[in-house]
């Protein structure tokens, strides 16, 4: 075998051709690059090859991938270690990590702790034994009476438009009604805004509990994009992980029986994304009490479904008048307010 130099390199975003070496590298070990990694760490032959990588984003190591030809040399594990200390350089001190099953035990031996897997694909670790019961425990502590305990997680390109009705709708089936409100920055509006809407919206409803955002729920910690070439098998790991996590460590500690989603004719994603979610939530492989998926029929204006989509386009439109249709009124005074005044 060729001499292998000791140090890592490092590679960002911005290294167009660093970029496309990794990128070739990770598909002849059958990864995809995540396009939100930050900078890659990168070992070399003595012929200057890539022959081992790993990335980092958000607080997640991802896209770690290691030539066959090093296997047993103690590559991974110094790999692993590398990728941890630049994380903590990186001010990452909660770290997630996605991997091959194959690599999982060099992460244990980082004290990385595995939280769920999909078998023979992927499997996601954290670095604490606690921190994820610690989680639970809050959730335990909030646990309310009732035989049917509902839940609706809302994703984080929304705005609260058509999920008030979602929302409605759950109560009046329910005894009490656990929303979680996704953590994530991924639209024109932010966490915040968002997390301050609903909390305005819902402010009349008894039988509520608004949860902000956390890692263990369709955040970027749950999400292996890059992990799969084939796209379909892609969005099914993510699903599965996802189902399994909320099924497994979320529903139990508030006894949730129930999970309320809204029909999506508009988004393919989404709405196979309700598909599996019947088949997860219920699933005899998982090793947790079933859940029952409840879809509700999305409010329509004009024969339109309303959606954030529309929200959007409106008001790149600056059209506030048919904007006021398609959202509570909390929601409109937030968008005259923080959008018709900047557009003068």
């Amino acid at each position: 075998m060729d001499s292998v130099s000791c140090e890592f390199e490092r590679i960002y975003t911005g290294d167009l051709e660093g970029i496309h070496e990794v990128t070739e590298f990770l598909h002849q070990n059958n990864l995809n690059v995540d396009d939100f990694i930050e900078v890659f760490l990168v070992l070399r032959n003595g012929k200057g090859e890539i022959i081992a990588c790993g990335g980092i984003a958000f607080g997640v190591i991802k896209c770690v991938a290691i030539d066959d030809s090093c296997r047993g040399q103690g590559i991974a594990l110094t790999l692993a270690s590398s990728l941890i200390q630049l994380a903590a350089e990186l001010g990452y001190h909660h770290l997630f990590i996605y991997t091959k099953p194959e690599n999982e035990p060099f992460f244990t031996d980082c004290s990385f702790y595995p939280i769920a897997a999909v078998p023979g694909r992927v499997v996601l670790l954290e670095n604490s034994p606690v921190r994820l019961k610690q989680y639970q425990a809050r959730l335990a502590a909030l646990k309310q009476p009732g035989e049917r305990i509902s839940s609706i997680v809302m994703t984080p390109t929304r705005l609260p438009t058509a999920i008030f009705n979602l929302i409605e709708s759950a109560l009046a089936q329910c005894d009490w009604l656990h929303l979680f409100v996704v953590g994530e920055d991924k639209s024109q509006f932010s966490y915040a805004d968002r997390l301050a809407l609903i909390k305005a919206g819902t402010a009349h409803l008894s039988r509520l509990t608004v949860h902000e955002g956390s890692p263990y729920i369709i955040s970027r910690a749950t999400f292996p994009c890059y992990f799969l070439k084939q796209e379909s098998i892609v969005h099914q790991c993510h699903m599965e992980l996802d189902l399994s996590i909320f099924r497994i460590y979320i529903a139990p500690p508030l006894g949730i029986t129930h999970r309320f989603v809204g029909n999506e004719p508009n988004c393919v994603i989404t709405n196979y994304y309700n598909k599996q979610m019947r088949i997860w939530l219920k699933s005899p492989e998982i090793n947790a009490p079933p859940i029952e998926v409840v879809q509700i029929q999305r409010l329509e204006y004009q024969n339109d479904v309303i959606s954030a989509t529309k929200v959007r386009k409106w008001l790149g439109e600056g059209d506030f008048e048919t904007l006021r249709h398609y959202v509570p009124d909390s929601t409109y005074r937030f968008l005259i307010n923080k959008y018709e005044k900047a557009s003068v």
